[in-house]
């Protein structure tokens, strides 16, 4: 990043409002850190404040899939904030997104469901948000969710 872009002002143009940083659900932590990188747990699918249920392919779109993922990449953004302390001005690189999507054996459009992600990463970051992917068809995810994400961040 550069010290011209700034992330919070970015975001607000966006008209995006980042939530409190969930907890963890059961035994790990939301944000691990070894020397530059920080590795954020995976993160479901929230709407409205719950699991956002779905399986890709039998009773969800790949559309809605995508709006699942772009909403869980907001919620990274609020995890990975409050472990910088609210600089996200800190993040000098989005190294890696691993995306996990409940579907049907036969749906093959993961990688357009993870777009939802991996947009809005680069459209906050720019290139510094430009990162290598995995996406994968799962048969499930806790509490029924549709997608899961997990990230890596290189800071300052």
């Amino acid at each position: 990043m550069t010290a011209s872009h700034d992330v919070q002002a970015k975001l607000k143009q966006m008209g995006i409002e980042l939530p409190a940083a969930g907890a963890p659900a059961a035994a790990y932590v939301m944000a691990a850190q070894t020397g530059n990188q920080v590795f954020l747990s995976g993160h479901i699918a929230k709407k409205d404040g719950k699991p956002w249920v779905g399986k890709l392919g039998a009773n969800m779109t790949t559309e809605e899939g995508k709006a699942a993922a772009r909403a869980i990449a907001i919620d990274l953004l609020a995890t990975l904030s409050t472990h910088l302390g609210g600089d996200l001005n800190r993040v000098r690189r989005i190294v890696k997104v691993m995306s996990l999507v409940n579907s049907t054996q036969d749906f093959t459009e993961q990688h357009l469901v993870t777009n939802g992600a991996s947009e809005l990463l680069a459209e906050v970051f720019g290139d510094a948000g430009k990162h290598a992917r995995s996406a994968f068809g799962v048969a499930q995810i806790p509490m029924g969710a549709c997608v899961e994400i997990e990230l890596i961040a290189e800071v300052a």
